[in-house]
């Protein structure tokens, strides 16, 4: 299920767009303010932001920055800013996309889909498959070969999908420590040995013995399809 963090103050607006965005499919997480916001996505990382620049605390360009000191997750920014250098700071800062409140939730759910549409590039195919399990990354499903779907935490899913849409390409402690958990934990490689042990004893016909998710020792992961 795509994850969207919206961090605004507005609580009508917070309430509509957890309605909307929920009835379409969506997991919405909800943030009042920059500090909150920027705190749940280190927790758990988003698939997509959408930040207001009007917060209580921060200014919504800040936050932008932030996110993209270690991640390059899409962000959404709504503003009731209507001057082009509003726009340009927004945008340098490293926002996708800039909609103009008032708006229709029409036009944002579109605005949504684009960013999303644009994360993932023509060549990664929407199912991974191999000999052992099979990965639906659209619809964040796994199933093993018999069949039967394999239950992963949100944190074993970020990682996975990071390795399966780099196949054959070492994905380096730092890299997947910055994605998942944030910059403070670029060098707490003990978590990423915990999730892959789990990742591992989930999907690899031989967990100690490893065929698809790979060790290169000292420097990182990767995924080596069939």
């Amino acid at each position: 299920m795509t994850r969207v963090l919206v961090v605004d103050d507005d609580r009508q607006l917070l309430r509509a767009l957890r309605i909307a965005l929920a009835a379409r499919g969506y997991e919405v997480v909800l943030a009042p303010d920059g500090t909150t916001g920027l705190a749940a996505a280190q927790h758990t990382p988003p698939d997509l932001m959408i930040v207001d620049l009007g917060l209580p605390d921060l200014d919504g360009v800040a936050v932008v920055q932030a996110i993209r000191g270690w991640s390059s997750v899409p962000i959404l920014v709504l503003s009731a800013r209507l001057t082009e250098q509003s726009k340009i700071d927004a945008l340098d800062a490293g926002a996708d996309d800039y909609v103009t409140k008032p708006f229709g939730m029409g036009e944002l759910l579109a605005r949504i889909r684009a960013a999303m549409r644009r994360t993932t590039p023509a060549d990664t195919p929407a199912v991974v498959t191999t000999a052992a399990f099979s990965v639906d990354l659209a619809a964040k499903r796994a199933v093993d070969a018999a069949g039967s779907e394999v239950r992963l935490t949100p944190t074993e899913w970020h990682l996975l999908e990071m390795l399966l849409r780099n196949p054959d390409r070492l994905i380096t402690h730092q890299q997947l420590l910055q994605e998942v958990w944030g910059p403070r934990y670029s060098t707490e490689t003990n978590y990423l040995r915990v999730h892959m042990a789990n990742l591992r004893r989930k999907l690899e016909p031989d967990p100690s013995r490893p065929r698809y998710l790979r060790t290169d020792p000292g420097l990182g992961y990767r995924f080596v399809p069939d």
